[in-house]
């Protein structure tokens, strides 16, 4: 017979584990509580705009490439990607230390080496030197760690990582904060090297210099536009999910991970118990399950006390990533001040990072923020002579922080916040009449990430990349506790960011396999 499978959580990492094992010839069930699919990779359509409400930078993009290989397609097939030029735009306040200012990054590295040099002189070759670690970096990751299942120590004791130790020792022993100003000294371009750990959930001092490889993804390989925005990627997922015979079923919250042991044996995994939208229970019975929900929810909630393999008390030394409090507004007449990514960086960083991840947390003010206007690559996603834009507003990840709401009638912490940011954004970029030709306003913070996504303490990405929570350090993808339980998403290993999730589907297919290779899948494997 036919092994069976349900998949918990219709995001990214459950529409892509689903979509490999049904096309391993397993039986797929998918199950997503809310009515639609994609998870954290959300959309808001009204009054003729489109808004993505997660994530907005298409980075790695060799890891989409590899998994629409693995499914028989391409990402060409699936997406209508675009190269952004500039990339970003990085917008500093005025100070008693500098004048105003904005750092344009554009495409290619040899134009981002003239941008460096002209801002600080001999910069240009230190960088050169920089990104070609960052790049062999980023190459040994791919090879040995992101891929990795981590169930044999052989899969790290390759020459080429052996040689590399001493090097990666060096960085995983230093911070990226302290790696990027040794070699570099203007206040923005040392920004420009650390925010990276904003996407990793951490705080750049804390963050192993390691992670100096995600420069290598914005300012070597470029940043991509999947015209129609994030949306568009969930859509090509639901296409393969449906095209490998996945039977999913949304509005169906699962409630329970049933066990069963025989004859002394561990526990296995036998079925799941979920609730359609009408409140009716139902039993599904099947042999293997992979949860793509928060794994925090996930073991805390869905398993019994004695199947646990991190209950609650393990959480409390858990290094959370941060919340955020989301704006998205629809504003009247161009903007073109701002590119389609915008980073908005106090001068004062360290201080916010303090507030986000330090024994006395609270919003920033000022805050650092980012700001996306899809509308600048995109005119379908906002009406005509309109802009579309995002700001996300890195906050503590703390449930208890509020809502947002339509028209600034969210929790009043939250809207404080947008409003502080929106009047930032206008200062800073001059754009004196932003708020007066504001005609659409939403908010989201952190209690609807909570309430939506069971967000472990109402956070956006899920635990942060620190040292201990890296790689074979982060926890891992099968259960310690229950065999034929597996998990996938931001939450586990290899991290966080819709790569990471592509890549948590791979790592879910290499455990059933009994598969202890360190790098992708060849292709071929999946192929026949």
């Amino acid at each position: 017979m036919t092994e069976r499978i349900g998949v918990i959580g219709g995001g990214a990492a459950g529409l892509a584990t689903a979509a490999l094992l049904a096309r391993e010839g397993y039986s797929v069930d998918l199950f997503e509580q809310n009515s639609t699919l994609g998870g954290r990779i959300g959309s808001i359509e009204e009054d003729g705009y489109r808004f993505d409400t997660g994530p907005s930078w298409y980075l790695m993009p060799e890891v989409y490439e590899h998994f629409f290989n693995l499914l028989g397609t391409t990402a060409a097939n699936e997406l209508d990607l675009r190269t952004l030029d500039p990339a970003y735009t990085v917008f500093s306040p005025a100070s008693q230390a500098r004048r105003e200012q904005s750092v344009t990054i554009p495409h290619g590295t040899a134009e981002v080496l003239d941008t460096f040099e002209r801002i600080e002189r001999g910069s240009g070759a230190t960088l050169a030197k920089y990104l070609d670690s960052a790049k062999a970096t980023k190459d040994l990751a791919i090879d040995y760690f992101l891929y990795n299942p981590f169930t044999s120590p052989k899969s790290i004791l390759r020459a080429e990582l052996l040689t590399a130790l001493p090097a990666l020792a060096r960085l995983l022993t230093t911070s990226l904060e302290r790696h990027a100003s040794r070699s570099f000294h203007h206040p923005v371009l040392r920004q420009i090297l650390q925010y990276p750990a904003i996407f990793l959930g951490t705080d750049p001092r804390k963050a192993p210099a390691l992670y100096h490889l995600m420069s290598a993804l914005d300012l070597s390989d470029g940043v991509l536009y999947p015209m129609g925005g994030f949306r568009t990627i969930v859509d090509a997922l639901t296409r393969l999910v449906e095209e490998s015979g996945v039977r999913v079923h949304t509005d169906s919250t699962v409630t329970h991970i049933s066990t069963v042991s025989e004859s002394g044996r561990r526990r296995s995994a036998n079925g799941i118990a979920w609730e359609d939208q009408d409140g009716r229970e139902h039993e599904h019975d099947c042999d293997i399950v992979v949860s793509a929900a928060d794994l925090h929810h996930t073991e805390t909630q869905l398993l019994d006390e004695g199947d646990r393999s991190y209950p609650e008390s393990w959480w409390q030394k858990v290094t959370s990533g941060p919340g955020a409090v989301l704006v998205f507004l629809g504003v009247e007449g161009e903007v073109p001040q701002l590119p389609h990514h915008s980073l908005f960086f106090t001068e004062d960083w360290s201080t916010n990072f303090d507030d986000i991840f330090g024994p006395q947390q609270k919003i920033s003010s000022p805050a650092s923020a980012y700001v996306c206007k899809p509308s600048h690559t995109d005119p379908n996603v906002a009406p005509f002579d309109c802009e579309n834009l995002f700001i996300l507003i890195p906050v503590p990840a703390d449930a208890g922080l509020g809502a947002g709401g339509d028209d600034g009638r969210g929790d009043p912490r939250i809207e404080r916040a947008a409003d502080r940011a929106i009047d930032q954004i206008a200062e800073w970029a001059d754009i004196p009449d932003l708020r007066d030709r504001i005609s659409f306003r939403r908010t989201l913070g952190p209690t609807d990430f909570s309430s939506n996504y069971n967000s472990w303490l109402g956070g956006m990405l899920g635990p942060a990349h620190t040292l201990r929570q890296s790689a074979m350090f982060r926890q891992q993808n099968a259960s310690k506790k229950v065999d034929g339980l597996y998990y996938a998403g931001a939450t586990t290993a290899p991290g966080v960011g819709v790569p990471m999730c592509l890549i948590s589907a791979e790592l879910v297919l290499k455990h059933i396999r009994g598969d202890s290779s360190p790098g992708p899948l060849p292709v071929a494997d999946t192929q026949g």
